[in-house]
């Protein structure tokens, strides 16, 4: 059965709106654990535009199941993870003007300084998984790095404008999946998965964990974040 992975970055990001002490993430979190989801996620930014390193050292204190760090593969954010010691983390390319996370790591291209942060990381014997876009090629690359896990960037599907797209990008990720499996990899996925789109992703089966936040936090802005994380937690089960 899949687990969910509740990212609640953009509980932060209303809080600093208007720079006070709420909405607050880790009681988020909390919620969020005892409506079932697998793990907890958050991304600490360098321009720290949401999660506070505050966050994170609470976190840590206080998560329950499994708490993921999304982070780039930087020396600061490398020292942050050893101090605080997630039990994963997730190497996420970061551009600063960028909203989201626009795209997968390339893994190819970046061998040599993503070595460096996964054997620090290893150190201190943190699970450590790549994002990556739906690619084999960046799939061998993160398995030649001794990564645990990839996590298949699904914006591309969820962006689709038609069907017939959506399909080809449904082809790809299954290709990952098995070539992750076969590869002996840990396969996860994120990115831009909402309540109408996921279906079809988890149908796919081999996906061990969905991280999943702004539909979530979206809904939970209507419905409440117990409500919003069972939600998608009977989803993500139903693989």
């Amino acid at each position: 059965m899949a687990r969910l992975g509740v990212n609640i970055d953009h509980v932060a990001t209303i809080r600093q709106a208007r720079g006070t002490r709420e909405p607050d993430p880790v009681t988020a979190a909390a919620i969020a654990e005892l409506a079932g989801a697998g793990g907890i996620t958050v991304h600490l930014r360098e321009d720290r535009r949401h999660i506070q390193d505050r966050d994170v050292y609470l976190l840590r204190q206080t998560v329950k199941t499994r708490l993921n760090l999304e982070m780039a593969a930087t020396e600061e954010m490398t020292g942050i993870a050893v101090k605080i010691g997630p039990d994963a983390v997730t190497l996420v390319p970061e551009r600063r003007e960028e909203l989201t996370t626009e795209g997968g790591l390339d893994v190819v291209r970046h061998l040599k300084s993503l070595k460096g942060a996964i054997d620090t990381l290893r150190q201190r014997d943190i699970l450590i998984s790549l994002f990556v876009d739906p690619d084999m090629q960046q799939v061998k690359a993160a398995h030649r790095l001794g990564a645990d896990a990839i996590e298949i960037h699904t914006g591309a599907y969820c962006n689709a404008e038609t069907e017939t797209a959506a399909g080809k990008e449904l082809e790809k990720i299954e290709a990952c999946i098995r070539g992750g499996h076969k590869l002996g990899l840990s396969v996860h996925a994120g990115h831009g998965l909402d309540y109408r789109n996921i279906g079809p992703v988890v149908a796919l089966g081999g996906i061990v964990e969905f991280n999943i936040g702004h539909s979530i936090v979206s809904r939970a802005v209507l419905v409440g974040m117990e409500r919003a994380v069972r939600e998608m937690a009977d989803l993500v089960r139903a693989s």
